[in-house]
């Protein structure tokens, strides 16, 4: 069940088209121009959220790199056009696994939040780990507060 790019709020449509070209392509150099600012990453692995288009670039570079067969499967959007829910599935290692990224935009079609929740426990273990080591001592210093 996919939703036509037309439900989609046009900005958002194109960034989305641009998101899926950089997948497609193994390559994120052009994700800072979809990021607003003050993007926020919610991570399955740790509360509470990475702050900044900093955090985002540096958080989805890097699980690009671990993951291996990444597709996309469904997308689905929200009513006002300004979200959408992206299944998909990977492997880390011998550990498969799916998840979603739910992506919200704001009207200039830029990334304001991206939070990705990820299944079974054991995929999402294997990612933690591998994300930990290459990234654990960069993470803590974009660390939102615990409110969040």
């Amino acid at each position: 069940m996919s939703t036509s790019p037309a439900q989609l709020h046009p900005a958002v449509a194109e960034s989305l088209a641009t998101w899926h070209r950089m997948i497609a392509a193994g390559d994120l150099k052009a994700l800072p121009s979809l990021l607003h600012p003050d993007a926020v990453f919610r991570s399955p692995m740790a509360f509470p959220p990475y702050q900044s288009a900093q955090a985002v670039t540096l958080v989805l570079n890097t699980v690009m790199g671990v993951f291996e067969n990444f597709a996309y499967h469904r997308e689905l959007a929200s009513g006002d056009g300004l979200s959408v829910v992206l299944e998909f599935s990977a492997n880390v290692g011998d550990k498969q696994l799916k998840g979603i990224d739910l992506i919200r935009f704001d009207e200039q079609g830029k990334i304001v939040e991206f939070e990705v929740m990820i299944r079974p426990l054991n995929g999402l273990q294997a990612l933690g780990a591998e994300m930990g080591r290459r990234l654990g001592q960069h993470l803590p210093a974009f660390k939102g507060s615990k409110a969040d």
